[in-house]
């Protein structure tokens, strides 16, 4: 991939993107999906809106639903959720759309426990802390709980499974199949 041009740059830079991180690194992939912006992209139709708790982070998603859906128990989710699991929504990375607070997002990889953008990496707000998604090499797991729905939407974000469910700290009830690992 060759280096952002000088209004890519510039763009980045009013969109709260730095080319270079204090280290020097080059960070291009803050020009790629999922990060890069969709103002001028007429195939990009927003058709659910989002936020952090704050509201300093916003977003638009254009896929009518997530290619699927599902509730992770494992130990790493517990943790960083606080909560007994989470509920995922797996979307490609060129479904999202940050329209405010690129400058706000804040990065965790938790196998070295850094907060460099490494991937896989967990997205947060840097000022709220809420959990925004889950990058990972090709896809997004966006947390639907930040979805601001209208009625009948949320449905299509229904999970159809619970992943590492040998890890629980529930008994859940609810008809889905459980598997103890990732499938």
């Amino acid at each position: 991939m060759s280096p952002p041009t000088q209004p890519e740059k510039d763009e980045a830079k009013s969109n709260g993107h730095n080319n270079e991180d204090v280290n020097g690194e080059h960070n291009e992939w803050k020009f790629r999906a999922p990060y890069k912006v969709h103002d001028n992209d007429p195939n990009f139709k927003a058709l659910y809106e989002g936020s952090c708790h704050c509201g300093r982070v916003q977003y638009e998603l254009s896929r009518e639903k997530p290619l699927s859906a599902k509730f992770c128990h494992c130990s790493t989710c517990q943790v960083l959720h606080g909560a007994p699991f989470q509920w995922a929504a797996i979307f490609h990375k060129e479904d999202i759309n940050f329209t405010h607070g690129h400058s706000d997002l804040g990065w965790y990889e938790s196998s070295e426990k850094t907060t460099r953008h490494k991937l896989p990496c967990k997205v947060s707000c840097a000022y709220c802390r809420s959990p925004i998604m889950d990058e990972g090499r090709n896809m997004i797991l966006l947390f639907p709980s930040l979805l601001k729905f209208k009625h009948g939407e949320k449905e299509k974000f229904d999970p159809t499974c619970h992943m590492f469910y040998g890890n629980r700290l529930v008994d859940i009830r609810d008809g889905l199949p459980k598997w103890t690992g990732l499938d």
